[in-house]
């Protein structure tokens, strides 16, 4: 008798692999492992279970019990009875496109780790080729990589009405989502708040249309609150079905919309200082909580871990391990309504196992994923399923023509002599923009590295025409002349970034990403002297993470000899240096008010408040 391959989730052959699983419990048929282990922790109870066995049928595990109990035989018994026991981990909201390399490569890096499920929060890749979306998350999985992913379209796809690109999803694109597979849990964070409340916002129509057809399916609506810390819009959050939030900073807000009924999903940056908040304020129930990267490239996972890490932190920080755990196992799949599959070592779920030889310390000394061992200490074990990605995934840089410096210039009044400049810095969550009086010089407005002022601008890489938008910021890209950094991934649209000292330098970066499909490029005193190759989706490469790592430390060796202007905002977040995270200073969801994006015809120079829709000139 065949069984299903069991790679994706479908009802059918849910069918028929349960049957199977039900017979070879109660031993009626034989399974392929016994594995033994010396203590295996049960995530329902937070209980540890002594000398357990854990039956494993096919990619499944069929029954779990003490050892010797089970009365069927299996082809193999393996002995871990040194080792403990628990759950695959779990993520409950992550981009796997930060971590920059492609979903088979990403698997072989945080499986070591204990990572055997991932929630894919899909508005990355959906914003870049959302009719692919499905097809490109599910394809890792059906070659054969023992990681789960479980893709969540993206409500931001676009983030907001005033930019366009490679996706649109409105109501029949989540309906037809949800019913093509049961691997899609829901839809990914809704973003653009505004739009959620106000019905005058020109996205109100689409994104409830998004939340009527996750509701249709049973599927989770998360949120993404950033900001919201007064009372009225946090109940109003909760009123409108957004499930979740993990844009928290304080144990006092993460307590308010607890109360609220949402699950809080903390972040590592803020997760200790939280942590240890919600215990000094009598916290005990920490079932409504998950642990989450959201973010992380390879190069940091290399050097910090990937769940594991997150779980290390919440333990620091006075969780015991057996909660923390939970945060990772259980709390998010029962959150995501992934039970049946994940997030216990139970029967009928995948068997996942991550065996630990420290507990206090997380020390993982194996993982099983689909029911065999896929690592050994911090070593993969299994082959990377070799990818051939179609054009559809690699070609998506499309300028159809040379940039210029003309495309950065910002033209002048005639006559004028300065003009004054609407700024903005990164991680401005101010409600209004700076402004600044700035010199002419041959009838255009320019820099002032005096000041700190440097020009940013955002290229739009789906048209083909190369369509841009510029404007001034302060406190942020190079003060060494002739230089520039350019960058394909542009949270969230995704459109190239450009930073420079100069216009021909903002030009020279841009067609060095265009010709290699993007990534990074850095300009240094009108020479390209480094790149990063992200070839699929202008996101992530096919590549394993040490090579995309060492190409990454080859740009910070070069941008080291840049001279980077710095200006303090209240991210604290935002460091001196090689302006990495200027990728997320080009967010358009709250708590970004006033945001430059491509032009469009709501804006047609690109400078808008995505809170109110009004636009402004960049000079005037």
């Amino acid at each position: 008798m065949t069984f299903p391959a069991d790679l994706l989730i479908n009802a059918p052959d849910e069918v028929k692999i349960r049957q199977r699983l039900t017979r070879v419990a109660r031993g009626d048929l034989p399974a392929d492992t016994r594995l033994r282990v010396g203590r295996l922790l049960d995530v329902h109870s937070r209980m540890w279970l002594s000398d357990q066995e854990i039956i494993i049928a096919g990619k499944r595990i069929a029954y779990v019990g003490p050892y010797g109990s089970w009365p069927g035989e299996a082809a193999q018994t393996v002995d871990r009875s040194s080792l403990m026991a628990v759950p695959g981990f779990g993520e409950v909201h992550k981009h796997i496109e930060s971590s920059h390399v492609s979903p088979e490569w990403e698997a072989a890096l945080v499986l070591p780790h204990g990572n055997t499920w991932t929630c894919e929060a899909s508005h990355e890749f959906s914003n870049v080729n959302g009719a692919r979306t499905l097809e490109f998350w599910l394809a890792a999985r059906l070659a054969g990589s023992p990681q789960k992913i479980f893709p969540l379209p993206g409500s931001a796809v676009p983030p907001t009405a005033y930019e366009w690109g490679g996706g649109w999803f409105g109501r029949d694109e989540q309906a037809a989502f949800m019913a093509e597979s049961l691997m899609v849990a829901g839809l990914d964070e809704v973003m653009d708040w505004p739009a959620v409340w106000s019905p005058e916002n020109p996205s109100y129509d689409r994104l409830w249309g998004m939340i009527e057809a996750t509701f249709a399916a049973r599927g989770v609506v998360e949120g993404h609150a950033a900001g919201m810390r007064d009372l009225p819009n946090i109940n109003a959050f909760a009123a409108a079905g957004l499930a979740s939030d993990h844009e928290a900073w304080t144990a006092e807000e993460v307590l308010d919309k607890l109360r609220r009924g949402l699950f809080m999903e903390l972040r590592p940056h803020s997760v200790k200082e939280m942590i240890a908040g919600l215990l000094e304020a009598g916290l005990t129930e920490w079932s409504q909580f998950a642990l989450t990267t959201d973010d992380r490239s390879c190069s940091d996972t290399m050097k910090l871990g990937a769940t594991d890490y997150n779980v290390r932190l919440a333990i620091e920080a006075g969780l015991t391990p057996e909660i923390a755990i939970q945060m990772v196992t259980i709390n998010p799949a029962r959150h995501m309504r992934l039970t049946p599959w994940v997030g216990s070592i139970a029967p009928g779920r995948f068997a996942d196992v991550v065996l630990l030889d420290d507990l206090d310390r997380l020390s993982i000394a194996q993982v099983w994923a689909d029911g065999a061992q896929v690592s050994d200490g911090a070593l993969y074990l299994k082959p990377v399923p070799q990818m051939d990605w179609p054009e559809w995934a690699t070609k998506t840089v499309k300028i159809d023509r040379q940039m210029t410096a003309a495309d950065f210039a910002i033209p002048a009044e005639p006559g004028r002599e300065t003009m004054q400049a609407a700024l903005l810095r990164p991680f401005h969550w101010a409600d209004d923009f700076l402004t600044m009086e700035l010199p002419v010089e041959n009838g255009h407005v320019q820099r002032d590295a005096s000041r700190n002022v440097t020009k940013f601008a955002i290229v739009d890489r789906f048209s083909g025409e190369g369509q841009t938008s510029a404007m001034f910021w302060l406190g942020t890209g190079p003060k060494t002349p002739d230089s520039a950094l350019a960058c394909s991934m542009g949270h969230d649209k995704h459109n190239i970034w450009a930073v420079g000292s100069s216009d021909e330098a903002m030009a020279l970066a841009v067609n060095a990403l265009n010709d290699i499909q993007g990534g990074w490029a850095l300009v240094r005193e009108g020479q390209l002297v480094a790149t990063v190759r992200y070839e699929i989706a202008g996101l992530m490469t096919c590549r394993s993470p040490e090579e995309l790592d060492a190409e990454m430390q080859r740009l910070y060796t070069e941008g080291a000899k840049i001279d980077w202007m710095y200006e303090p905002t209240f991210s604290p977040r935002w460091y001196p240096g090689f302006p990495e995270r200027l990728a997320f200073a080009t967010l358009t969801c709250a708590p970004w008010r006033w945001v430059l994006v491509a032009p469009s015809p709501l804006a047609p120079e690109g400078f808008v408040n995505v809170a109110t829709g009004q636009t402004h000139p960049v000079v005037w």
